[in-house]
């Protein structure tokens, strides 16, 4: 992907390597240099909703753990799929919640991560937090989601009393992922195919490079 060689003409590639502009400001924050990564992942405008939007199409994984733990599916298709905000397998064995903050007895800050699966039968309470992130930030990022829900692992674990763990799911934009997301995507219940979670990243990235640079 041309993006990955850092050589479509944003304004900075413009101003600073073949000198026809003056301004590398980014077109639409004016805040930051116009960069390949500032666009794909750093920008504040864009992150109002495109980012949002590919995110959320990762996200699509929720609409297989729902399959895979016998949710009643109101789509067919994962792309028809809109996550209810909790919803609960037959028998109220398993509880899944989307983008949902966690009650908890102590002020925790980070409270909200992107899918919560607690398995009530199994005793176990999986935290999964997903990121779109620029290829460079990968490693540092999976570190940020684990360490960022430490706390509310701790206090779901003494609520609830059930085994809790972090599932950072982290792609970069060009489809970089550390070497322990397949092992991540794999302890998530259903079938997920990482090529799919990739592909669905990069074309969100195209999408947004093709809307801002045409």
């Amino acid at each position: 992907m041309t993006a990955q060689d850092q050589a479509l003409q944003t304004k900075y590639y413009t101003t600073k390597i073949l000198s026809t502009e003056t301004d590398s400001k980014c077109r639409l924050c004016q805040q930051f240099d116009e960069t390949i990564d500032h666009i794909i992942s750093a920008c504040p405008t864009l992150a109002k909703e495109q980012y949002t939007k590919t995110h959320d199409r990762v996200c699509a994984q929720h609409f297989n753990i729902r399959k895979e733990r016998r949710v009643q599916l109101d789509k067919k298709h994962w792309y028809e799929h809109v996550p209810k905000s909790v919803e609960t397998s037959q028998g109220s064995k398993v509880t899944i919640s989307w983008n949902k903050q966690v009650q908890t007895d102590r002020a925790i800050p980070n409270n909200k991560p992107d899918i919560i699966i607690h398995d009530n039968e199994k005793g176990t309470c999986m935290l999964i937090d997903v990121a779109i992130s620029g290829d460079r930030n990968v490693i540092k990022k999976v570190a940020e989601k684990i360490l960022k829900h430490k706390d509310l692992t701790i206090e779901i674990h003494c609520m609830w009393k059930v085994k809790t763990r972090v599932i950072p799911v982290i792609t970069g934009v060009t489809r970089t992922i550390s070497k322990l997301f397949r092992k991540y995507v794999s302890s998530i219940p259903g079938n997920h195919e990482v090529e799919e979670l990739q592909k669905t990243a990069i074309l969100g990235t195209a999408h947004i490079l093709q809307k801002v640079l045409t």
